[in-house]
């Protein structure tokens, strides 16, 4: 499959993000902490969330969908011998959000297999974090190599809870270690814990189904255990990098468009990252204008020196928004460093843009200054192929503002992310044919 994009199309118009992609791998998983039904609203309909729900339901997780985006999941009955099959262990380890299920089989069931998971190809991804955390409360860990994949057992009826001090903010290690320590008996205190939104929300969540967490949006979380949870109805946020990548969309093509219903309070740094970038926002109630600019200049820091624009946990600026932001630099006024600190190959996608006649230094794996060409000097039409989700949004912005014609293949990696992508921007005028 590849998108076709006929670039230097204006867009206008109004475009409603879709439910997080994070928040919903994080909330789905956790309903297998009970045998209660649990709802969920603004679910996305994207491949990575698609693929965790069918591996629910082959461990036998009942899933009922009502409308668009609204499901309800019951996980009474689940296949306790599936779980410990090596065809269940094959497919955790072909999908990224799968390393989310480990907590809650391990501290309900008392056992789980934590296989290496895949997902983009953005550089080597630690699991150290989640696997001392199930230690941590008391977990055995056997490595099986036939299976590449671990072995957790809990000791006794329950694991016991904690302190622990993380030695990263890892968003998925802590959202683990939050659904395994609910049931866990005694207190489990995290601290240096994600605390971004999403983690926010499955707190929230599992406070409603009977859990007892406090300290929600900070990086010290405590932890009561319960002996069980009870139901719940949840809604998802709107997802954050949908709502970067349209601003960053709007900004690059001169155009200018509304973005609907973006819980603009829990985007942090986002729009200000942007306004460095020299775009002009606006929030219009729970919506964002962003108008159309012939030229958008980058900010200087107050000693003169180059602006550097870097990904940081929470409330720092979101690594998945970097690939875009430097995408939207290349026609900017002005020069920045982009530094990714996390990922060490997920800026080698700009060597493409430097096909397409951007300015790019790529100094090393984490950094690259960018020059931009402030809309004088168009990008060029290109083939191009999506390594991973958000370098694949990237270059379809690229693509969009480029003249010519490109073409992008591997889009499967954009729809592990993006629902409908091709649909809604053809809605605001773009050119964007699937083949």
């Amino acid at each position: 499959m590849k998108f076709v994009i006929e670039g230097g199309h204006p867009l206008s118009g109004e475009i409603y993000p879709q439910g997080a992609k994070n928040e919903a791998l994080e909330v789905i998983s956790a309903v297998l902490l009970t045998g209660d039904t649990v709802k969920i609203g603004n679910v996305p309909e994207i491949l990575d969330v698609k693929n965790l729900m069918d591996l629910l339901q082959n461990m036998g997780v009942k899933i009922t969908r009502h409308a668009k985006g609204e499901y309800s999941f019951q996980a009474d009955e689940l296949d306790t011998e599936y779980i410990e099959t090596e065809e269940f262990v094959k497919k955790c380890a072909a999908l990224r959000g799968s390393v989310l299920v480990v907590g809650p089989l391990l501290t309900r069931f008392g056992q789980a297999w934590f296989a290496k998971p895949g997902g983009d190809k953005i550089g080597r991804r630690r699991v150290d974090t989640h696997l001392d955390g199930m230690m941590s409360l008391g977990a055995e860990m056997n490595y099986d190599a036939s299976r590449r994949a671990f072995k957790l057992s809990r000791g006794g009826n329950r694991l016991i809870g904690k302190y622990m001090l993380l030695d990263e903010a890892s968003v998925t290690g802590t959202a683990n270690i939050i659904m395994a320590a609910v049931l866990a008996k005694g207190t489990t205190t995290i601290y240096n814990a994600a605390c971004e939104p999403y983690i926010q929300q499955l707190c929230k969540m599992l406070n409603r189904m009977g859990a007892f967490i406090d300290g929600v949006g900070s990086n010290l979380l405590r932890i009561h255990g319960v002996e069980s949870l009870h139901g719940t109805e949840h809604r998802i946020l709107p997802d954050m990098i949908e709502v970067g990548s349209f601003i960053g969309m709007a900004a690059i093509c001169q155009s200018s468009i509304t973005i609907k219903n973006v819980s603009y309070y829990d985007l942090g740094i986002i729009p200000d990252a942007f306004r460095r970038l020299g775009i002009k926002l606006e929030q219009r109630g729970d919506d964002i204008f962003v108008p159309r600019q012939d030229s958008y200049e980058i900010d200087s820091f107050l000693d003169g020196s180059i602006m550097t624009i870097a990904d940081a946990p929470w409330p720092g600026l979101t690594p998945d928004l970097l690939s875009v932001i430097l995408v939207v630099a290349t026609q900017c006024k002005g020069s920045v460093l982009i530094h990714q600190k996390m990922f060490e190959s997920r800026l080698f996608f700009v060597d493409r843009l430097i096909d397409m006649g951007a300015q790019i230094i790529l100094c090393d794996p984490h950094r690259a200054v960018v020059i931009g060409h402030d809309h004088r000097i168009s990008l060029k039409a290109s083939r191009l192929v999506s390594p991973d989700i958000r370098a694949g949004i990237a270059m379809l912005l690229a693509a969009m503002s480029a003249k010519g014609t490109s073409t992008i293949e591997n889009i499967e990696q954009i729809d592990r992310g993006y629902e409908d992508i091709e649909g809604r921007l053809k809605a605001l005028g773009a050119h964007i044919t699937r083949v």
